[in-house]
């Protein structure tokens, strides 16, 4: 494989993703974790990332990058339900252009594009879902706003570089019992643990301050801290396994 167009700092950013999802401790949710950095190395402006869950039918435990809370909310109770596009590109297993599963024209008369992506400005789109067999990981959404280029063979090849280290975490993350934090218990000490303000992590994940503290509390308790700062040790020192996947 050879991805084009890729700066020094480009390349330094996809070394220090890849080294970081091969160190970070189980009890981290991999997505808080590497997110935005990959937003960045594929040169996007929004992002939002989230879980399929097979018992319910709803993606839910949203990681967000530049989108509005109070919109991803939305698509949480009601857009998802209306969404064209997003079971198609989970099919595909791998890194995938919008433009490849549904015609520009088309997107552009729903309401799905019109009263949901067009609220937030995204317009070209690039998704990748992550598997282990049959059970899905996770999922990486990721837009540029309608002033931008599209996406191209660069983005996906990025990506598809990235799969299989972003798959082992995964995989590790959902294997290792994590002192049992349930995945917003995880995604909230992670945040704790990278130094953000519980109104921060509100405003990110598109939840309540109350609901923060709760859940941050909770985590505090299943792991045996009694603070933050206990907390983000904890997190820090974790040991992770080592993945047949790597």
């Amino acid at each position: 494989m050879a991805i084009r167009d890729i700066t020094r700092n480009e390349l330094k950013l996809f070394g220090e993703i890849v080294g970081r999802l091969a160190s970070l401790p189980p009890t981290a949710d991999v997505r808080v974790s590497i997110f935005g950095d990959i937003v960045r190395l594929v040169r996007a402006d929004f992002g939002a990332s989230y879980v399929w869950q097979s018992a319910t039918g709803r993606s839910d435990h949203a990681v967000n990058h530049n989108m509005d809370p109070a919109n991803l909310r939305r698509y949480e109770t009601y857009f998802q339900f209306r969404d064209p596009m997003t079971a198609a590109l989970r099919h595909r297993r791998t890194a995938t252009l919008v433009d490849d599963v549904i015609p520009r024209a088309a997107l552009e008369r729903t309401e799905f594009y019109n009263d949901f992506l067009a609220r937030d400005g995204l317009h070209h789109g690039i998704n990748m879902f992550v598997f282990d067999g049959g059970r899905d990981l996770g999922d990486l959404r990721i837009w540029r706003s309608r002033h931008r280029p599209d996406f191209d063979q660069r983005e996906i090849d990025i990506l598809d570089a990235l799969e299989p280290f972003l798959r082992a975490a995964l995989v590790r993350m959902n294997r290792e019992p994590a002192g049992d934090l349930t995945p917003r218990e995880r995604q909230i000490a992670t945040l704790v643990a990278r130094g953000y303000r519980d109104r921060d992590i509100a405003r990110m994940l598109g939840i309540g301050f109350g609901t923060v503290r709760t859940h941050l509390n909770k985590a505090l308790d299943k792991c045996g801290c009694a603070n933050r700062a206990e907390l983000a040790a904890q997190l820090s020192r974790s040991p992770a396994r080592p993945s047949t996947f790597l």
